[in-house]
């Protein structure tokens, strides 16, 4: 069977955690770099990939690698890439998007409109025409550039792998599916323990816990770009990728999930989310304050996304919020928390230092995600 290499990026600081998940996979990790993994896999691992991954931010194709430092080269590189192997005769291409890092070439507009010439060029070529109608599937092209060495993929998720389809409503500033996922998979939590998120927004924290819990892959209600490439993949693969997403449900799963906002339009959007993700059965959402917070039982986990300040105006209400979170914090002393924010007096304010603290970019915006880990659990006999 022959072997594809596959990208899939993710934010800066999840690469370990990703990387594991495509291991679990069951495929063989090529290469690790900042912000993505490139793996080994079969045409088949598209779909499974895009189904399954809970933090990729989408899944390339890789159509080629190569070195350029001048316009020349990145157009002889890309016109010399098997086009007619991977596009239609009618197919629709473009390059969605170029990024560079530490390259000769760093105008991403000029690469775009370059190696969208060269395609066209190589499409020619083998079709002996000279205009194309691009009326068939989107075979939307990424090109990423890092210290000259030019990365071309063809996008196979179309809309981000964040957008699972359930989140309809969101809150202010919120959180990727993909990285609420992660920093619950970068804690200990399992699902006979208990979570909660004092700061739940619109449920994505709770909703990602869940569906990891119940092991309800992520991608299963939405569609990708791929799934109409029928020249490449097979219908078949789609198919049976679902398939196995349905057999591994855990319907029988009962957890203790709990969500909590402040804001009462949030607790209602987080009920429609969760409803929508198929998981409301399995948390609890109640409008309630931070200092309000309070559980009987020991043990716990505390995953949450707090205010930042990222507006002047609000940057003053911060100490006190974040000396509220060191007080409810204080009073669940048996329990571990964790805690993404990019403020930096965080650890000043909640009166403790963190035993553990992981730098990890949300977009452009650098962020510190604090844990604060409580005492094991007793085993139990």
């Amino acid at each position: 069977m022959e072997k594809i290499r596959l990208i899939a990026p993710c934010h800066f600081g999840l690469e370990a955690i990703l990387k594991r998940e495509i291991q679990n996979l069951g495929y063989e990790i090529e290469r690790v770099e900042d912000g993505r993994i490139t793996f080994l896999a079969d045409m088949a691992g598209i779909a499974r990939s895009n189904i399954f991954l809970r933090t990729a931010d989408r899944i390339l194709l890789q159509a080629a690698r190569f070195h350029a430092e001048t316009f020349d080269e990145l157009f002889e590189g890309i016109k010399a890439i098997p086009w007619e192997e991977y596009l239609t005769e009618d197919a629709r291409f473009w390059v969605t998007k170029a990024s560079t890092t530490k390259s000769k070439l760093f105008s991403a507009p000029d690469i775009q409109s370059i190696a969208k010439k060269a395609m066209v060029e190589r499409m020619k070529q083998k079709y002996h025409k000279n205009w194309f109608q691009e009326t068939g599937a989107s075979y939307p092209v990424r090109i990423f550039l890092l210290k000259d060495e030019v990365t071309v993929g063809l996008d196979t998720s179309g809309e981000p792998l964040h957008k699972r389809g359930y989140r309809q409503l969101t809150s202010k500033a919120p959180l990727t599916e993909t990285l609420a996922a992660a920093l619950i998979m970068l804690t200990p939590w399992r699902k006979d323990r208990i979570l909660v998120d004092p700061f739940c927004g619109s449920g994505t924290i709770p909703i990602e816990a869940a569906m990891i819990g119940a092991n309800i892959a992520p991608g299963m209600n939405r569609s990708f770009t791929s799934e109409n490439w029928k020249n490449l993949i097979a219908k078949k693969n789609w198919y049976e990728a679902i398939q196995e997403a349905n057999d591994l449900i855990d319907d029988s799963v009962s957890m203790d999930i709990q969500g909590y906002d402040i804001d009462g339009r949030m607790i209602r959007a987080a009920r429609q989310n969760a409803e929508d993700a198929g998981v409301d059965h399995l948390i609890h959402l109640q409008q309630r304050e931070v200092k309000e917070l309070s559980h009987p039982k020991k043990y716990g986990f505390i995953i949450t996304n707090p205010p930042y300040g990222e507006r002047l105006e609000e940057k003053e209400d911060l100490p006190e919020l974040y000396r509220q979170i060191g007080q409810a914090f204080d009073k669940l002393d048996t329990w571990s928390k964790y805690l993404i924010t990019s403020y930096e007096d965080a650890e000043k304010y909640i009166g403790k230092k963190a035993n553990k603290n992981r730098k990890i970019y949300n977009g452009m915006l650098k962020t510190y995600y604090y844990q604060f880990l409580g005492p094991k659990p007793p085993r139990r006999r």
